[in-house]
């Protein structure tokens, strides 16, 4: 099942929980507080913060998913499935951006963002990733479409103007409904689907899409072609995160709940599509970098056995996979992390608190120096 559904469903029960024996969501936060020395809050206060890049002009652009919102398409569409679906919406998403001393203005806002049926928890997706081409600002959305809610969009990709609107550059709703998958989830589908991560090649974009499992190739004038169709030859093993070294995609894998540790990875894709997996061991990836020395370090969001309860509140982690696939916790105390990247700092910068928690407005930017 998807990371979205997933991890919506996984919550609902944490909330469950966490309402049983009383525990209060403000406490949460001494998890990062009591954090090792090298993680501090770069900025909090956040709905939902996803997917994160560094600007050419040194700023943190992040992506927003918002609070989702109250409209709804039933009746008019294909829904997402119950107990997920149906979905309501809104246009409460936006793309922040971060200076180095950690003063922040909105880029765009007014984005599209959903939310699940309030049966489960009510959890939002809106803009899931930014990335740049020279100086020029593009994002990706999973929360928009009428599946989620939102008659009249579409999950695209759009650019940025100057002039802060934005401008659709190409329908990933539509691509998907006319260009299906070999193997998808029938019981969690997503007909617009739910797009995490995106990169730019030069001028080319690139983005990963977790419920359908596809690698995708997208260029500025509109066209999208399918890289590889992961869903193919691995089924539905939940690709989330990627990026790109020395000639190769390194896509981690979010997996199927309930969490079992160790059961996820990091897939090598080629230029022509061959799959090789690297990093065994580790546990739901929902974010993948190098650093400037080469080394590759993996986002888990949740590592403990089973579903979420108040046992896995900041047993997110970054960890770094070395050439013999030996894990090296490098941070640790994080609470449902969603995306990092490198900063021209060396450090990384991590979305925490990136699946909302009540009450709104628990979403940081964390920065983590390595060792």
């Amino acid at each position: 099942m998807k990371h979205d559904s997933i991890l919506n469903r996984c919550l609902l029960k944490w909330l469950f929980l966490g309402a049983l024996i009383s525990i209060p969501f403000a406490s949460i936060q001494v998890v990062v507080a009591q954090s090792p020395s090298n993680m501090t809050v770069f900025a909090d206060g956040l709905n939902n913060p996803r997917g994160l890049k560094f600007g050419p002009d040194g700023y943190l652009y992040v992506a927003e998913g918002g609070t989702g919102g109250s409209d709804s398409t039933i009746g008019q569409c294909d829904q997402v499935p119950f107990p997920i679906g149906p979905y309501t919406g809104g246009y409460t998403s936006r793309i922040l951006k971060i200076s180095p001393d950690g003063l922040r203005s909105t880029v765009v806002d007014n984005l599209p963002s959903s939310q699940t049926s309030l049966g489960s928890g009510g959890l939002v997706s809106g803009v899931a990733d930014v990335a740049f081409i020279g100086d020029t600002l593009y994002g990706i959305e999973a929360g928009a479409g009428c599946s989620h809610g939102l008659a009249g969009t579409d999950n695209t990709v759009f650019r940025v103007n100057p002039d802060h609107t934005i401008t659709t550059i190409a329908d990933l709703s539509a691509f998907q409904k006319a260009n299906p998958v070999a193997n998808p989830e029938p019981d969690d589908f997503e007909p617009d689907g739910t797009w995490y991560s995106m990169i730019s090649l030069g001028s080319v974009l690139y983005a990963v899409e977790p419920n359908h499992g596809e690698l995708d190739r997208i260029l500025p004038n509109g066209h999208i072609m399918r890289v590889v169709d992961i869903s193919a030859s691995l089924g539905h093993i939940v690709p989330t995160a990627f990026t790109f070294h020395n000639g190769a995609f390194y896509v981690g894998n979010l997996s199927t709940f309930p969490v079992d540790p160790g059961s996820a990875k990091i897939l090598k894709i080629n230029n022509g599509g061959r799959i090789k997996s690297i990093g065994s061991g580790l546990t739901t990836v929902v974010g993948v970098a190098f650093d400037a020395q080469g080394r590759l370090y993996a986002l888990e969001t949740d590592t403990v056995a089973g579903f979420p309860g108040p046992a896995a509140a900041g047993s997110g982690k970054v960890v770094r996979v070395d050439d013999d696939d030996e894990l090296t916790t490098v941070a640790e105390g994080l609470v449902f992390p969603t995306a990092m990247t490198f900063g021209p700092d060396g450090a990384l910068y991590v979305s925490n608190f990136g699946f909302g928690l009540p009450p709104l407005g628990l979403g940081q930017i964390v920065r983590i120096t390595l060792p």
